[in-house]
């Protein structure tokens, strides 16, 4: 019978964190040597390879990913049982484990999220981010309350879990003062060979957006590609393109990023879905999130 080494496990887990054997000794005050053995152990143990060498890069194996999944749950059950002792007899905040789809912006998960922290009964709110089929796979485990996403659940997953549509904004495209007024003629004529930032593929406004250029016989000239909304809307700041995001935050976008709107698309709608294990929503946070978002921030 097999027994896991806690000490071999917590090893792996700070390598994967880190990504380097050499970083993970240095937190840990031992040599690179020592983990490097007792990796190996844990590996035979297991029966598992848990990394493969990219060059000189370390990654994950997909044996080691789906380990790492289960460690990082337990270190941070580890950190939550030492913190219930240290507090005591007080009062427990209870844990809402919130999954937000890497296609979300940042800004509308924070706003969305935002009436969490108001709750009557405190919660401690803990956020996953990642690509939306591997939160699905924590939310049917049971280790995610709530993922918020920009499109519905893919039908092909098989997951018992429900769609809610929370919100649904039209776009706007914004750039900086500069860029604006360089481009000749008018919106969305002036968009054409304009330099254009898009989302990545997996964010599921990008189709949506292609058909409407293309419906409109535009051919913005793409300067780069981005899964992540925020380092997109960095280069926007930046005067390196144009971009879009949803209409209903316009004024937090000219107002974070220094950039003005140049028009807006109502052809095309950004969505946000609540997905749960519920069919009704009962979870205080959850009902929390729904309405406030609803309200207050598609309107």
């Amino acid at each position: 019978m097999r027994h896991l080494n806690y000490k071999h496990l917590r090893y792996f887990w700070s390598i994967a964190k880190t990504g380097s054997i050499v970083r993970a000794s240095e937190q840990l005050h031992l040599t690179p040597q020592s983990i490097s053995g007792q990796l190996g152990e844990l590996e035979e143990s297991l029966g598992v390879q848990l990394f493969r060498r990219v060059g000189r890069r370390l990654e994950l194996s997909e044996a080691g990913q789906r380990i790492f999944r289960y460690a990082d749950e337990i270190f941070a059950l580890g950190n939550e049982l030492l913190e219930a002792v240290k507090e005591g007899g007080q009062a427990q905040r209870a844990p809402f484990r919130l999954g937000i789809a890497d296609s979300v912006p940042k800004s509308v998960a924070y706003r969305v999220t935002e009436p969490v922290l108001a709750l009557e009964s405190p919660v401690r709110l803990i956020c996953r981010e990642g690509r939306l089929a591997a939160l699905l796979g924590e939310l049917a485990l049971h280790r995610l309350d709530l993922v918020l996403a920009d499109q519905p659940m893919p039908t092909k997953l098989n997951v018992r879990a429900y769609n809610h549509l929370i919100g649904r904004s039209t776009l706007s495209v914004f750039g900086t003062a500069k860029l604006a007024k360089s481009l000749p003629g008018t919106f969305p004529a002036h968009l054409n060979d304009a330099p254009f930032l898009l989302p990545g593929e997996d964010v599921a406004l990008r189709p949506r957006l292609m058909q409407w250029f293309d419906d409109q016989q535009i051919r913005p000239r793409i300067i780069g590609e981005f899964d992540d909304s925020a380092l997109l809307k960095y280069f926007g700041r930046a005067g390196a393109g144009l971009f879009v995001a949803p209409s209903a935050i316009a004024a937090d976008i000219i107002e974070r990023y220094n950039v003005v709107a140049l028009g807006e698309i109502d052809k095309v709608s950004e969505e946000l879905y609540a997905i749960t294990t519920e069919r009704r929503l009962t979870h205080p946070a959850i009902v929390a999130i729904v309405d406030s978002t609803r309200q207050n921030v598609f309107g």
